[in-house]
């Protein structure tokens, strides 16, 4: 699906094209959105080179996701997108050029769906496609950062449960859970961090005060993020280690009660079964009172070892 943008007296408007149109006037954005092959080599015809497969765009080398050609700036960058309780780290292809701004994209994302509101709404200026790039970025770092306060909060709910819970395997799907949308958080941040650091080296010459302050302002959040991207890993290994000595205790509780109920019915066995052996000369086999002595023997040798168990503390 083809998206064009179109900026006309201070106003955004979209239009769906097809593979056989042209792009329109004042267009200042193009997105791509799961294009086929014919969508693809219609936008080759507005290219000098071929338009990226998923294949390209996938690319983790850092020459082949930041790069300038005659085509313009080229970005691939990481975008988050929470599906449910999952974090999900989708790669967005940017096409920079002077006039205009084209973007390929395999799955939905939610900061491009945001951005179309906010052009529609007015609530950003954005006038060229230079500061369109910059603001869809400034919007990708505020979501990094929301999503980052967002895995505090849920770890530190986690803090209580892991002493409270009776079933710890929600808990520990929570944790690694909160472990893998930081890690995807982390990913995005830095290759953020990379691209604008590519931007600001590269493509400074093509932007404007305000969006190199932009810029700037950017990589210094980005900064101050990545530490607490870190924080919040201690905290996740130290909740992990906890509800796995947790965990070993309760086991060991239980082990420990099957060890004390071995102990205290092993006097009563070793009496059965002294008196359950076949000799001829054993004088208590004839006493009228040998049987309920036997019984007596064994209730108050299984109480005296409980009785000692629990003076020690051990119960």
């Amino acid at each position: 699906m083809i998206t064009a943008y179109l900026l006309r007296d201070d106003r955004w408007t979209t239009q769906e094209l097809t593979a056989e149109d042209s792009i329109p006037e004042s267009t200042i954005w193009v997105d791509l959105y799961r294009p086929d092959d014919d969508e693809r080599q219609w936008l080759s015809r507005f290219l000098y080179e071929e338009a990226p497969d998923e294949e390209d765009i996938n690319e983790i080398e850092a020459s082949s996701r930041f790069f300038l050609d005659n085509d313009g700036l080229h970005v691939n960058s990481l975008f988050p997108q929470r599906v449910g309780s999952e974090v999900r780290a989708i790669n967005v292809f940017f096409l920079l050029q002077p006039n205009r701004l084209f973007t390929i994209r395999e799955e939905d994302v939610g900061l491009i769906r945001l951005m179309r509101n906010y052009l529609r709404l007015g609530r950003v200026e954005v006038t060229r496609p230079q500061s369109l790039l910059v603001e869809l970025f400034n919007l990708k770092v505020e979501y990094l950062s929301d999503q980052l306060e967002d895995v505090y909060t849920v770890l530190d709910t986690l803090s209580d449960e892991v002493f409270e819970a009776d079933d710890l395997d929600e808990v520990f799907k929570q944790i690694t859970l909160q472990e893998d949308g930081n890690g995807k958080v982390r990913l995005s941040l830095l290759d953020t961090q990379r691209g604008l650091r590519f931007i600001q080296r590269y493509y400074r010459r093509q932007l404007e005060d305000s969006e190199l302050k932009d810029v700037k302002e950017m990589l210094s959040d980005i900064e101050s993020l990545l530490p607490h991207t870190q924080f919040l890993f201690d905290k996740i290994n130290f909740l992990l280690d906890a509800a796995m000595g947790f965990t070993s205790l309760q086991q060991n509780k239980i082990i420990k009660i099957f060890s004390v109920a071995a102990v205290v019915f092993l006097p009563p066995t070793l009496i059965a079964s002294i008196y359950g052996m076949n000799f001829a000369s054993m004088p208590e086999l004839g006493w009228e009172i040998g049987y309920p002595l036997a019984l007596g023997l064994m209730l108050s040798s299984a109480v005296g070892t409980y009785w000692f168990f629990k003076r020690k503390g051990w119960l």
